[in-house]
């Protein structure tokens, strides 16, 4: 349990370390590196039970608590690969931009924000970590200082700053009917049946939604995620809004309130509409980074789709494809980045025959459209098929047969961007373009392993047992049982 705070404290004492070499390039990258890798591999040896660490050694009604499970250890490794590549590849990428040392500190200060959330167990703790994330996330989206990147920037702001009233006002209502902002104290004290309690589901429903962009509330999100610098494009669309929106939102439904007390229909179907409107607005992009921004307001669909079944094998999918999305994402966003890099260009009628010219983010490409697209047997593919077959065995005939449906529009995004980008004659004004620097080629292959080979983590049954299995047993167990009985 004394391993947990350091998720906290290496990323807070980086970003203060990042600030004193501000122009050394190459001491920042070295740290900048070191320290993600350190907290990758940190990850793994995490424990796998249920655990709370009271930092200081105070107990549960005071001071900080954390806890481990296997469902927040599962997100933690997820976020620290991601924010680890993401730091690999903006090595080369960043070369463009000045103030790298500054840059890597406000992603360590997200990474701190994004890994006390998951690791939190009272609620003062979570929404002061989600502050953290949440600001330096508004930072990273304006950093390349141009006019479009400050009004996404803003947009992002205030509704995320209305999101975090929503927040703040939940939690302000827990604590007067529970007199506890322990998560696990309150779950145990709260009165699912009580009045106020339904006004604490709306306001974390709301804010939660927001953080998560799911449909209608993901208007921020093609602005945001299309502006920011290619690797905070990747993190906030990898990992930030299943850290701050998707984790929560599950932890709230599952083991605080319960399922049987939250509108689980209601975010399936949401979750459906999100499908559909993301990949219709995904389809009429010009611009390849608002493209992938839009697919993944159609991504967070399905996740929300499994959720909304409230059922294991829905859970199952939803975390498969919470992961898979957060690989082939992630992956998408570097292959735009390099090709942004390369040929200064995002517009994809301007661009064409860059197959020849750069055929490792072409490879990269095409895996992350695949894996979303669902073509197997890439990660996509495995993780909607469990959403799929959730759909039918809950009896949800309807929502397996629209989904069925937005995955095959999805697909036809391939062929789009293959025709338009990297197929046909290439421009005269692409004929000198290069392929990126290995610092950038490098985590697109990293990440198309990953795609090629996260639907094994169900193939295997013993993966399957210790990972998707364990953590979606921590939330069908209900309102924090499996870590009640540990809370003194």
């Amino acid at each position: 349990m004394g391993l947990l705070p350091a998720f906290v404290a290496i990323p807070l004492l980086t970003a203060l370390v990042l600030n004193i070499v501000e122009q050394k390039s190459w001491y920042t990258h070295i740290l900048a590196l070191s320290s993600s890798i350190f907290l990758a591999v940190l990850s793994f040896f995490t424990p796998q039970t249920h655990g709370i660490y009271y930092v200081g050694g105070f107990g549960p009604h005071i001071g900080i608590n954390m806890m481990i499970d296997p469902l927040n250890r599962l997100i933690l490794i997820v976020v620290q690969v991601i924010v680890m590549l993401a730091c690999w590849y903006s090595v080369g990428y960043m070369e463009h931009y000045t103030s790298k040392s500054r840059f890597y500190a406000f992603v360590f200060l997200m990474l701190a924000g994004m890994n006390g959330i998951i690791l939190t167990a009272d609620f003062f703790n979570f929404y002061v970590f989600m502050e953290i994330a949440t600001l330096a996330s508004y930072v990273l989206v304006s950093y390349g200082g141009r006019s479009y990147e400050l009004e996404a920037s803003f947009k992002y702001m205030i509704l995320g700053s209305i999101s975090s009233l929503f927040m703040l006002l939940g939690i302000a209502l827990i604590y007067s009917q529970t007199a506890a902002l322990n998560m696990m104290v309150a779950a145990e004290r709260i009165d699912p049946a009580h009045p106020v309690t339904f006004l604490i589901i709306v306001l974390f429903l709301a804010g939660l939604g927001l953080k998560s962009a799911i449909f209608p509330f993901h208007s921020w999100l093609p602005d945001a995620h299309s502006s920011a610098p290619a690797p905070i494009s990747a993190i906030l669309s990898g990992v930030l809004i299943k850290a701050v929106g998707i984790y929560v939102m599950l932890r709230f439904v599952f083991n605080f309130i319960g399922s049987e007390n939250a509108p689980l229909t209601m975010l399936a179907w949401l979750g459906v509409i999100g499908a559909f409107v993301g990949v219709v607005l995904a389809l009429g992009q010009k611009d390849l980074k608002r493209l992938l921004a839009c697919s993944s307001v159609s991504q967070v669909g399905y996740i929300f789709i499994g959720i909304g079944l409230g059922t294991p094998l829905g859970l199952a999918g939803a975390l498969l494809h919470l992961i898979s999305h957060s690989a082939s994402k992630s992956l998408l966003f570097f292959s735009a980045g390099s090709i942004e890099y390369s040929a200064n260009e995002r517009n994809i009628t301007l661009l064409g025959g860059l197959k020849k010219l750069m055929p490792w983010t072409h490879l990269g490409n095409f895996i992350g459209f695949s894996a979303i697209g669902g073509i197997p047997p890439l990660s996509g593919f495995w993780s909607k098929l469990l959403i799929l077959l959730a759909c039918v065995s809950a009896g949800q005939w309807l929502i397996g047969l629209l989904a069925a449906l937005f995955a095959i529009m999805t697909l036809s995004l391939l062929p789009k961007i293959e025709k338009n980008v990297f197929t046909g004659d290439i421009p005269e004004h692409l004929k000198k373009t290069k392929e990126s620097p290995s610092s950038m080629i490098i985590p697109m292959i990293v990440l198309s392993f990953f795609c090629l080979g996260i639907g094994l983590i169900y193939l295997v049954p013993s993966w399957n047992q210790n990972i998707l299995t364990s953590a979606v047993e921590v939330l069908m167990d209900g309102r924090w049982l499996g870590a009640i009985n540990n809370v003194p």
